[in-house]
């Protein structure tokens, strides 16, 4: 199956056009072939022997037969898959000091290598309908479903800030200073104007998810801090295609073509864009808790609507040219509430489980294969000022953006982001396999550097998850900045916070301001009187209950304790031991007649295993 990037027919996800031959290897040759990740495939399914998709004729039945060319492509890819989860987790020590994606990298650098010096060609590539319609699309779901909904929310306002403002602040400064350090005679004579320098910084600006997601998990940061650039990182990768988009088409117009209505125009788009997504993305939302509402009957398949649902999500906002990566985060954010009440508690394991194994495997593929890219001699192009240049003002107008947008903040903000947080905000902003996806969709036809410009982001890549990566955790370690607590909180710590919830609330009304606890408690009021009713089986809603919860937690409570005293005396041996013998009447026949009458009126003077009432 081999998918035709000329027809999404999209804004998101512009057509992809043939590059050279010297460059990739993308399509088939005499129209009889098709390509897996870059690598030719047989047409018409036949294997070894095929010649220009006509199999070779037989004078018998072969019994068995060697048909290697036929799985050649997946069979590598799935065997590297294995390979590399075996490598990580072979090497945990390795993994303390050095992120797995780094890990992955260089793993790729390797297999990239064997591939060169065993074919002198590079016969696999990551294309960008192979990233974005199939492996980006469960990272996002996995990510959106699994996120901290109250933190998010909390800490939206800064989100968007970051996410909008600071990825529109880094585009426009680091396509503008590489334009006039052009002008200025430091790049030498290549042919890129102010158009592309623009839109080589918007897909430049993009912070990766993936690549963060990868690093911050292993560093613990505490939870602000992780919201603030995993939000932001997630959000801004829908900025960054839209403004990509943007800049993409100002380019195909040209210069001249270009008044204050086509601007208005752009400046329309992105809003309609970003926002229509996400608004599909509540809509598919709704839809999916819909759906779990009225699958008591199938639960074998109940898993399946998320994960077919949370896709179409991503397919429908690539069908209307919307932001699919905002509509599918949403997606996730919008039905975890409630899909994890009306679901069977083994089906939300089941989504769980496969999301992330799904996940893991998507982001063990872009890794692996964003080191084997480097392999391409074909893509490499080198200009030292090009390339030098890029990483300073990235990194420069990251800390630039980052410090000044957080001090505006701060004057709005309860608790002020700390200048070692803002720090490692600014030294978190990785790049990854988004930047590189954009950066291969660029049209040779319009971008004549394009060559030089996916070698750029290349080196931005390995730059930041590498080297930035390995770096971050002795950098949060030195700067002492505050970790995320291991331990869960109690029964008493839970009360406590819903009773500071409430008093905020109350100080908000005597003031007669209205803040975000304010409309925070508005908004329960009306999810608890409207969409759980809608959205929410009537037995998952009693369960929900918040005093029917607290004396549910105390039951459970008190049973603990108890069993925990009782074998600590004795008493509940066959708990732990199925076979021991316990004489109840005769051992605890004055102590323990009041507290479990049942089990004293069915006890004799017999001993009796306890599996005999299995």
């Amino acid at each position: 199956i081999h998918p035709d990037p000329t027809a999404s027919g999209r804004l998101l996800i512009p057509p992809v056009q043939d590059s050279d031959p010297g460059e990739h290897q993308d399509g088939a040759e005499d129209g009889h072939g098709g390509e897996v990740n870059g690598t030719a495939a047989p047409a018409h399914g036949c294997g070894e022997g095929s010649e220009h998709g006509h199999a070779a004729p037989i004078t018998t039945l072969p019994i068995v037969s060697w048909r290697w060319e036929h799985v050649r492509a997946p069979y590598l890819v799935t065997l590297w898959i294995l390979v590399s989860w075996i490598f990580i987790e072979a090497n945990h020590s390795v993994t303390n000091y050095i992120p797995e994606s780094a890990l992955l990298i260089c793993f790729g650098f390797l297999i990239g290598g064997v591939i060169w010096a065993a074919d002198k060609v590079q016969t696999f590539t990551l294309t960008p309908t192979v990233f974005f319609f199939y492996l980006l699309p469960q990272v996002i779901l996995d990510a959106g479903y699994t996120m901290p909904n109250k933190l998010f929310f909390s800490n939206l306002g800064a989100i968007l800030v970051y996410a909008i403002i600071g990825t529109c602040w880094n585009a426009a400064s680091v396509g503008l200073s590489l334009w006039g350090c052009h002008m200025g005679g430091a790049m030498g004579d290549i042919e890129i104007g102010l158009l592309q320098y623009l839109l080589f910084g918007s897909l430049i600006a993009a912070v990766d998810p993936v690549a963060v997601l990868a690093v911050f998990e292993q560093v613990h940061v505490n939870e602000v801090l992780f919201i603030m650039v995993f939000g932001e990182s997630l959000l801004n990768d829908g900025v960054t295609v839209v403004l990509f988009n943007v800049f993409d088409g100002f380019v195909s117009l040209g210069g001249p073509a270009i008044d204050a209505a086509e601007i208005v125009k752009g400046i329309v788009s992105f809003f309609v864009v970003a926002f229509g997504g996400s608004l599909l993305g509540l809509v598919f939302g709704v839809l999916i808790c819909l759906v779990t509402r009225v699958t008591k009957n199938i639960r074998i398949i109940e898993p399946g609507f998320i994960f077919i649902l949370g896709y179409l999500s991503y397919l429908t906002a690539e069908m209307l040219s919307l932001s699919a990566i905002l509509a599918i985060v949403f997606t996730g954010i919008a039905c975890q509430r409630y899909i994890k009440a009306n679901m069977d508690e083994a089906s939300v394991a089941t989504v769980q489980h496969a999301m992330k194994v799904l996940a893991n495997g998507s982001e063990t593929i872009i890794f692996l294969f964003l080191g084997i890219s480097a392999i391409d001699r074909g893509i490499w192009v080198w200009n030292t000022g090009f390339i030098l240049l890029t990483l300073l003002f990235i990194f420069v107008y990251r800390f630039i953006g980052v410090f000044f947008l957080t001090w505006i903040l701060n004057k709005f903000r309860l608790v002020p982001v700390e200048y070692i947080d803002q720090v490692i905000m600014s030294y978190g902003g990785l790049r990854g396999a988004v930047a590189y996806g954009l950066a291969v969709m660029l049209e040779k036809s319009k971008i004549k550097e394009r060559n030089l410009m996916i070698s750029t982001t290349l080196i931005v890549v390995y730059f930041t998850v590498i080297l930035q990566g390995v770096t971050l955790k002795p950098l949060v370690n030195w700067l002492k900045v505050k970790k995320a607590a291991n331990s869960d909180l109690s029964l008493i710590e839970k009360v406590q916070n819903k009773v500071f919830d409430h008093m905020l609330v109350a100080v908000e009304d005597i003031s007669g301001q209205i803040g975000h606890n304010n409309m925070r408690d508005k908004w329960n009021t009306f999810e608890g009187k409207y969409l759980s009713w809608l959205l929410m089986k009537p037995s998952a809603r009693k369960d929900r209950d918040h005093l029917f919860n607290i004396f549910h937690q105390l039951n459970l409570k008190d049973a603990v304790s108890y069993v925990q005293e009782g074998e600590r005396r004795g008493s509940l041996e066959f708990i732990r031991n199925k076979t021991a013998v316990v004489d109840f009447k005769k051992k605890f026949d004055d102590d323990m007649s009041d507290m479990v009458p049942d089990i004293m009126a069915d006890a004799t003077s017999d001993a009796v295993p306890y599996a005999t009432y299995l």
